[in-house]
């Protein structure tokens, strides 16, 4: 099917849309702004007819939770019925389904289609304002009806189906290149010079543990908390609840990083917060022999979101994608409470100070006041050269920022990370293929995650210092339908965001206030149970 004179005008009519979307995120914004204290609790008046109602609630001195939903009555979303593309995986070679492909696919499949006797429609799909992908049409979508209701789009499916096609049942309104009917935000503003208490990281006192939000808020007495960085979900691809990049909880190195990510670093309990990219590199020493450790608390051998020397299929960030390490150092921390990973390689103990106590077999527990080596192929080879009972081992944990600027970890000094960036300088600048969320040279890989719409956490850093710590509800069609990253980009801008970067979202995206859930999760179950938390602690109960 040829695209038909009027799809100019469509997409034309859609940019316009979109920037008159930005305008409501302004003008909202600039509402929420000028809201006075005295007015905390109260409801703001819509203004215009966009309907957007707004409300803040002031949580404790410093800190404020703005909460309101977008709405667009130009909003139109249906179901309808897409059909995948035939792919392969850039990296693996593995046969895989795209939900777009290139004009030529597009074409000859819209002429089958037709020829069973369907409808199809033709939709290009335009990169984002990606700061390191190319610009103009990504691909094409292919797809046919359009339905009040899901199931109301079941005998169409079975059609297309029937025609020997893959498919996919969507709702529209999680496009990007169309409106949204609604968003459902909260936005926690912490004032780091007024506020009485702490920001920090808390991953329940377990790595190897997931809590909900709510719970963890619950036990600290926090003001207010949202979920964290990404986390293992699966046996398959490591430990459950150890964490899938970056993490340092209370001056303490608890996960390395996926390569070089975006990352909110709370210096000093929060007191000082900026975001940068970080990566690490840790290294053992036995007098002048020295070898790479590739991991800390994790399964060896197994690199969730992959970004580390020698993995396989690549050493780049790969995002949800479990890359394997054939020799792999990993240490584990006191934090590490559940038992230590057995299988084939050697375990070394030490002692506070790095003395060995044991070499052996893997398995057991981490000392309480000790760490654990684990080493499989080179690296097990070298700590039985190099690890003998009573030898001092030197562990060394380096952090750097993009500009190789060290980052020193004491006291009082949390980090938690995701991807990707999302504002620099003051600018939209969402680096998403270089953090590894999506592949220019592979439409199999990251669409939905990065161009689709979704719940979503993010944290920002605004011109007077402030921490923004934000939600957005999603996968509640024409209720409430979440952001793009590039939407959560300029969402953030909006809101005098000058730093900011995506965090965990999806089902796992939370906000408690004042220990009562603010949002609505996506998940059918509830709430979810996660591997880290942000959370702000009063005074009394910080650190404790």
């Amino acid at each position: 099917m040829s695209v038909t004179a009027a799809e100019p005008r469509d997409r034309a009519r859609r940019m316009g849309q979109a920037a008159r979307r930005g305008a409501v995120f302004a003008a909202a914004l600039a509402l929420v702004a000028v809201v006075p204290p005295s007015l905390a609790g109260a409801q703001s008046p819509a203004p215009g007819t966009q309907g957007i109602a707004w409300t803040t609630q002031q949580v404790a001195p410093g800190l404020e939770v703005r909460s309101g939903v977008l709405r667009d009555p130009s909003a139109a979303g249906v179901w309808t019925v897409t059909v995948q593309a035939p792919a392969v995986n850039r990296l693996t070679g593995a046969a895989t389904w795209a939900p777009l492909g290139d004009r030529a696919w597009a074409d000859a499949t819209a002429e089958r289609l037709r020829q069973a006797g369907l409808e199809p429609r033709l939709e290009a799909v335009e990169w984002d304002t990606y700061a390191d992908t190319p610009r103009g049409v990504m691909g094409w979508q292919v797809r046919v009806g359009r339905f009040a209701t899901q199931a109301e789009a079941g005998p169409a499916n079975a059609a297309v189906v029937a025609a020997g096609f893959r498919t996919a049942t969507e709702w529209t309104g999680y496009d990007g290149r169309q409106a949204a009917d609604g968003e459902r935000v909260h936005v926690a503003v912490v004032d780091p010079a007024r506020l009485r208490g702490t920001v920090e990281v808390s991953d329940g006192g377990d790595v190897a543990d997931r809590e909900k939000t709510s719970v963890v808020a619950g036990r600290l007495g926090s003001l207010v908390g949202v979920n964290g960085g990404f986390f293992i979900t699966s046996d398959a691809d490591g430990i459950q609840g150890t964490m899938a990049g970056l993490s340092a909880v209370d001056g303490r190195l608890e996960s390395m990083a996926a390569g070089s990510r975006a990352a909110l670093i709370l210096g000093d309990g929060g007191r000082r917060p900026r975001i940068a990219d970080l990566s690490t590199t840790v290294t053992v020493r036995a007098g002048s022999a020295t070898y790479a450790v590739q991991g800390i608390n994790r399964l060896p051998g197994k690199v969730r979101n992959c970004g580390r020397p020698g993995g396989v299929p690549t050493e780049q960030p790969r995002h949800d994608t479990t890359c394997t390490l054939a020799d792999d150092l990993v240490e584990f921390t006191p934090a590490f409470r559940a038992p230590l990973p057995a299988g084939s390689g050697v375990q070394v103990v030490l002692d506070s100070h790095g003395t060995v106590l044991s070499t052996g077999a893997r398995g057991g527990s981490v000392p309480e006041h000790g760490t654990v080596l684990q080493g499989t192929g080179a690296a097990a080879a070298w700590l039985t050269e190099h690890a003998r009972t009573g030898r001092r081992l030197a562990v060394r944990e380096d952090i750097r920022d993009a500009e190789g600027r060290e980052v020193h970890l004491g006291r009082g000094d949390s980090i938690v990370s995701a991807a990707p960036t999302l504002v620099e300088d003051g600018r939209v600048h969402i680096d998403a293929a270089t953090e590894g969320t999506l592949d220019p040279k592979d439409l199999s890989f990251g669409f939905a995650w990065s161009n689709v719409r979704q719940p979503r956490t993010m944290a920002g850093i605004d011109g007077h210092g402030r921490l923004l710590l934000v939600t957005v509800d999603g996968r509640q069609p024409g209720v409430s339908e979440g952001f793009t990253l590039g939407e959560a980009a300029r969402f953030m801008r909006s809101l005098g965001a000058v730093q900011a970067l995506n965090l965990d979202g999806g089902g796992s995206s939370a906000m408690v206030v004042d220990g009562v859930l603010a949002n609505v999760t996506s998940d059918a179950t509830g709430e979810r149970a996660v591997g880290d938390t942000i959370q702000i602690v009063p005074e009394r109960r910080s650190r404790g």
